[in-house]
């Protein structure tokens, strides 16, 4: 298919770069779109992405693991990720003068049914059926010129007010058929059914991720999800790969180690802000999950996380105490 305007690699790292004033994340203007500059290696880190997403990189590399497998995409190449609460994200290098630029973008699964749903009645040639290919493993491919030049109209799109409102919804469209014209074709069907049977568990999820501090139960999530406790445990499950409970200390103890960097807070201090009642537990669960304990850690990186003059008193664990 000849393209009305042509358009080259260098024009896509152009535009990112124009659009990543600051290192790590960048608002892209757009619901759901996040533009990353980094400009130097990050070690594997948790991550998430809470819908359905198009990762492309455009400079560098980057490396997701999903499932204990390890995949890396290079520049001009995309993947789609499923609604994933807990991803490891790292870029193997990156400097300042050659850092890495990708986007991600959230993709609504209704639009996702809806094209395809189009395609399939036109009888589209040489399109994958749904549950053929390779599973849910991440699949890595090439950024093709027609997914370029629309990611790039997309991307122009935003600096108007007008072209934002007309344009860039087409723009978004065009993407979700651009990728269901190429190999991701049965995995983003995929991804999209099971992100609306999923909704409920999102909704619980969100609640939990604003939450973690609070005596939370599993009683409470599955009200959220309207589900009954037994049903809500199952589906959580199947979502995320863990239990409601182990899916809380996860959350806790991730917020734990980022106010460990931060400095300048007790390990006790620390405990009691994200939801423990018992310091000694919090400190047994800290190093179970992350090999050292929350004063080693914050020795580690270089931070007093205990203030000198801060008088440690034991903390008896509670007999009641919640995950």
């Amino acid at each position: 298919m000849e393209i009305e305007h042509r358009v080259s690699s260098a024009d896509l790292v152009a535009v990112l770069a124009a659009r990543t004033p600051r290192v790590g994340g960048n608002d892209g203007g757009w619901p759901g779109l996040t533009l990353y500059r980094h400009t130097a290696p990050m070690t594997p880190a948790w991550n998430e992405t809470r819908s359905l997403s198009l990762g492309i990189v455009a400079q560098g590399s980057k490396a997701v693991t999903v499932d204990g497998e390890r995949h890396v995409y290079d520049a001009f190449h995309y993947l789609v990720l499923g609604g994933s609460p807990h991803l490891q994200a790292e870029i193997p290098e990156a400097g300042v003068n050659a850092p890495l630029l990708s986007l991600v973008l959230e993709i609504d699964p209704a639009a996702v049914r809806r094209i395809s749903a189009g395609m399939v009645g036109r009888g589209a040639g040489g399109l994958e059926p749904v549950g053929a290919g390779d599973g849910d493993r991440c699949v890595v491919s090439a950024l093709d010129p027609e997914l370029m030049a629309v990611v790039l109209r997309f991307l122009r799109s935003l600096d108007s007010e007008a072209d934002r409102r007309v344009l860039a919804p087409m723009c978004v469209e065009e993407m979700i058929y651009r990728v269901l014209c190429r190999e991701q074709f049965s995995r983003l069907l995929r991804f999209a059914a099971r992100q609306t049977v999923q909704s409920p568990i999102l909704a619980a999820l969100a609640f939990a991720r604003a939450h973690y501090a609070e005596p939370l139960t599993v009683n409470d999530l599955a009200r959220r999800a309207a589900l009954s406790p037994s049903a809500f445990s199952a589906h959580f499950r199947d979502a995320t790969g863990r239990s409601p409970y182990q899916f809380l200390k996860e959350c806790r103890l991730d917020r734990a180690r980022e106010l460990l960097v931060g400095g300048g807070t007790s390990v006790a201090a620390v405990s009691r802000r994200v939801g423990y009642t018992s310091a000694s537990h919090f400190i047994k669960e800290f190093r179970t999950r992350f090999g050292v304990t929350p004063r080693a850690y914050a020795d580690a990186c270089g931070l007093d996380a205990e203030p000198r003059n801060a008088q440690r008193t034991p903390t008896r664990c509670s007999a009641h105490e919640r995950c």
